[in-house]
């Protein structure tokens, strides 16, 4: 008998980009007028002004380009993946990673849950402080021998690292990539209802880590008894090394907090770190670079899943269906009571970041449109923040357009079905946590 296989993720990411070119002819084409936003910078839609538009469709070939161009629009990230990969593969070359890794296990043995919580809230201090979502694909190497050592499974890896960078993103009242743009658009305070909102992430912290640790402490697997009881010390060279790169995963935040890094600057400090690193642990000029080229083969298949990912919302935006599906999606949320629509924004956002994998694009797209919608049907242009933010960032959890996860399950060996039944029922669960905070948000008026 046949047996049937879950498409990989470079099948699920090239068919998305097809089913993004069909839909191009299926949808009608329009478009919002678009001027540029003082305080953002950026460019916003002008509400109220989508007309219809009679463009010609995208030609099969057309679509068909969108494959490279998307590659080209996403090389920045690509370039991280390689440079950033390559670094941590010199690393584990060296006998640092597992040597330290082996070591803090040791340290932590009898509090594997204190460990996860350790790391998740660092993940999640990540997530809300500047969006950890990309940064975090070339970690997942190191972070799977860490929680193997702990005798956790990858699906939790990816759970305690991704998954709750992503929920803090979230819940984030100072995420500069959700919730700051949301409000700067949306013409509320930074830091508006911060009480409020900052109590929230908290529940959402605990309730997401007591569901994360639930299913760890139900799926355990053997441990590496042996690496931990030979590994009892670190040597000064691998303290060294630990070190350097703790110190550069610091400026990282720094860069990107304080001096406006972007994925570019993460890469080229990468690059340097991960040549001193090599010298430090005696590959040698030689050995470095070619233990530099093994690394950047190791992660090829996550970089191209990346890139490719940007293909798809080029192929919706020049076929003219974005603003289409926009329109759609939330013109009816002025005909319905304010809870019914604070609980259709966040289900409307959460289905449109299926097409727009960026949520800070997202918040471009949409909060021009929503927060005049709010005025008019008496809803708090907070609260419309907040219905935005969990709905299109909570979706970066499951959506097979983001090219963060996907790179990330494929880098953990999980194959997206895999990822997809361990996920969506606690998305469930934050879903249902959203939407009593946005009702609670509208009766208190907060």
């Amino acid at each position: 008998m046949k047996i049937r296989t879950f498409p990989n993720a470079l099948t699920i990411v090239v068919a998305f980009i097809l089913v993004a070119g069909a839909l191009t002819y299926i949808i009608p084409k329009g478009q919002y007028q678009r001027v540029i936003d003082p305080g953002t910078k950026r460019e916003v839609v002008v509400p109220g002004s989508y007309m219809p538009s009679d463009v010609q469709n995208l030609s099969p070939f057309d679509i068909l380009v969108c494959i490279p161009r998307g590659i080209v629009n996403g090389a920045e990230v690509m370039v991280l993946i390689f440079l950033v990969g390559g670094c941590l593969f010199i690393v584990e070359k060296t006998g640092a990673l597992k040597e330290g890794v082996v070591y803090f296990t040791s340290r932590v043995k009898g509090k594997e849950k204190f460990a996860l919580v350790t790391m998740g809230f660092l993940f999640a201090v990540g997530g809300a402080t500047e969006g950890l979502e990309e940064e975090i694909i070339p970690l997942i190497p190191v972070l799977l021998v860490f929680t193997r050592n702990l005798g956790y499974p990858p699906l939790v890896t990816v759970g305690i690292s991704y998954g709750t960078a992503v929920m803090g993103a979230s819940f984030s009242p100072i995420n500069p990539f959700g919730a700051v743009i949301a409000q700067k658009i949306a013409e509320v305070p930074f830091l508006s209802n911060s009480p409020f909102r900052v109590s929230v992430f908290i529940i959402a912290f605990i309730v997401w880590m007591t569901i994360i640790i639930r299913y760890a402490n139900k799926n355990r697997i053997e441990k590496s008894v042996e690496e931990v009881s030979t590994f009892a010390t670190l040597s000064r060279a691998h303290t060294i090394i630990l070190s350097l790169i703790m110190l550069a995963f610091a400026l990282l935040i720094v860069g990107m907090l304080s001096l406006g890094w972007s994925f570019n600057e993460i890469s080229a400090e990468f690059f340097v770190v991960g040549i001193i690193i090599g010298l430090l642990g005696r590959l040698g000029l030689n050995g470095t670079f070619l233990t530099y080229i093994e690394g950047l083969k190791q992660m090829t298949f996550a970089a191209i899943i990346g890139g490719l990912a940007y293909a798809i919302p080029l192929t919706l935006k020049e076929g003219l269906i974005i603003d289409s599906i926009i329109y759609g999606l939330f013109t009816p949320l002025q005909y319905v009571p304010p809870i019914l629509s604070a609980l259709g924004m966040m289900i409307a956002q959460a289905m449109l970041h299926v097409v727009i994998p960026s949520y800070s694009g997202q918040a471009v797209l949409t909060m021009p449109i929503l927060a005049p919608l709010s005025d008019l049907i008496g809803l708090s242009r907070d609260v419309c923040v907040m219905a935005y933010q969990y709905g299109a960032v909570l979706m970066n959890m499951i959506v097979p357009t983001n090219g963060a996860l996907m790179a990330i399950i494929t880098i953990a060996g999980i194959s997206y079905d895999e990822w997809f039944r361990f996920a969506w029922k606690r998305l469930a669960i934050l879903f249902l946590l959203c939407s009593l905070v946005l009702i609670s948000a509208i009766i208190i008026g907060a």
